[in-house]
């Protein structure tokens, strides 16, 4: 890196002072190469707003050729507020806001407004003071949410979060929230509702780039308005979807996080078009019926993803099979995955290690039922870091070849009820 500061001392010196602020880790020094030229721009005869405006252009040019794009750059400025040691204020935020100071504090349109609508429920403003921070156990009262969707058109995050203790028997998400046109950031997660069907003006919503709908543990109508998104970014798809017809989404192709995807409520083929995706989780069922047996046999790319570096697939409640085909067509699309994590299904054998992302150092495996011992493929992996294998083999024997699990740092074994004995050649495993 030192050839791209020309011979200057100053851009060596600027330059060592980034390297000695990171975590010495492959990936930040990685990062810092990747990006030095930007890096040197920040030297301190440079004004604060000349810095601002050359990173914030430059972290634009990067998203646009496919690079670091924002989130990236947002983390790497957060670290470095992290480490700054003039720290100049820290701040505590208590889970409880007193109900008086809530009171004093709200404007004297909605407390005129509460005051209206004493006869409807209880006390209003308790309902105000719930939603804030407490719980969630008086949202039933449509109005207060109502008020908000129709005053409160500016709103950017909605973050609606049930708190532990909270009972509440649920609520009806009105149409109002259309309103809020311009929401980024919307969170429903674990809330009950007492109407499963989320209104058709969620798909008002174009400039959502966070979409939360991980809502309890039952179906959810939802109805064919996400593809509308464009501008999605994250989604939590629900742990369980009630739908006539498959939702498309397809049209999102912004989109870096996927949660609770499946086959059944979606359609397979849209993972083709999400080329930006960094996270991906699968929700049971998953199968390929959207290819025929030539297809795979012709090995189609599902995920065209370059940026795709966490995979996890699990079943919430069953225990479900998966056919060892359809998981190595899935693994040998993610050749980019260092996190992987299968929890709950049931596999009779993993595929061959080749099928495997040569950049796995992280993999789970929970509750998978392998019926051939699963050492043999896992072993062969050559960055594999750390290993969590439990209750995912019904074998008797397992064995460790002298070459296996070269870095292997981390493993952590747990319920074989049936296994007697484990074969470990001399020279396994040397950095455990």
């Amino acid at each position: 890196m030192v050839q791209h500061c020309a011979g200057l001392p100053l851009a060596i010196v600027v330059l060592g002072g980034i390297l000695a602020t990171k975590n010495n880790s492959l990936n930040e020094w990685r990062k810092i190469s990747d990006n030095v030229k930007s890096y040197l721009k920040k030297s301190k005869n440079q004004r604060p707003d000349d810095v601002l405006a050359s990173s914030i252009a430059s972290s634009k040019q990067k998203e646009r050729d496919g690079g670091e794009i924002a989130e990236d750059v947002a983390e790497s400025y957060l670290m470095e507020l992290v480490e700054s040691s003039n720290i100049r204020s820290l701040l505590f935020f208590n889970e409880f806001f007193p109900e008086e100071a809530l009171e004093k504090s709200l404007p004297l349109e909605v407390l005129n407004y509460v005051k209206e609508h004493e006869d409807e429920v209880c006390n209003p403003l308790v309902c105000i003071f719930m939603i804030s921070r407490a719980g969630t156990s008086c949202l039933k009262a449509r109005g207060i949410w109502r008020y908000m969707f129709n005053n409160f058109k500016l709103l950017r995050a909605l973050n609606y979060e049930i708190t532990r203790g909270d009972h509440s028997v649920g609520f009806k998400l009105p149409s109002d929230i259309g309103n809020l046109i311009h929401l980024r950031f919307l969170s429903l997660k674990d809330l009950k509702f007492s109407w499963i069907k989320l209104p058709s003006s969620l798909g008002n919503l174009r400039c959502l780039q966070t979409l939360d709908l991980r809502v309890g543990n039952y179906e959810i109508h939802v109805l064919n308005v996400i593809w509308r998104m464009e501008q999605l970014r994250h989604l939590y798809l629900p742990f369980m979807c009630k739908s006539r017809t498959k939702l498309m989404l397809g049209t999102l192709r912004k989109l870096l996080t996927l949660v609770n995807f499946n086959t059944k409520n979606y359609y397979l083929k849209d993972l083709i078009n999400m080329t930006n995706l960094r996270e991906l989780g699968i929700n049971f069922p998953f199968n390929f019926e959207n290819f025929n047996e030539k297809e795979l046999g012709e090995n189609p790319f599902i995920i065209r993803s370059k940026y795709l570096h966490s995979l996890s697939i699990i079943t919430q409640w069953l225990i479900l099979s998966i056919d060892p085909r359809h998981l190595a067509h899935l693994l040998s699309s993610c050749t980019s995955i260092c996190k992987l994590s299968i929890n709950y299904a049931r596999i009779s054998k993993l595929p061959e290690y080749h099928y495997f992302s040569s950049h796995l150092a992280y993999i789970r495996l929970l509750g998978c039922e392998f019926k051939e011992d699963p050492i043999r493929t896992l072993e062969k992996l050559p960055n594999l870091r750390i290993l969590e294998f439990e209750s995912s083999f019904e074998g008797k024997e397992m064995f460790c070849s002298a070459q296996g699990f070269p870095k292997l740092e981390s493993l952590i074994l747990g319920a074989y009820y049936n296994l007697e004995e484990w074969k470990m050649d001399e020279g396994a495993m040397p950095s455990l």
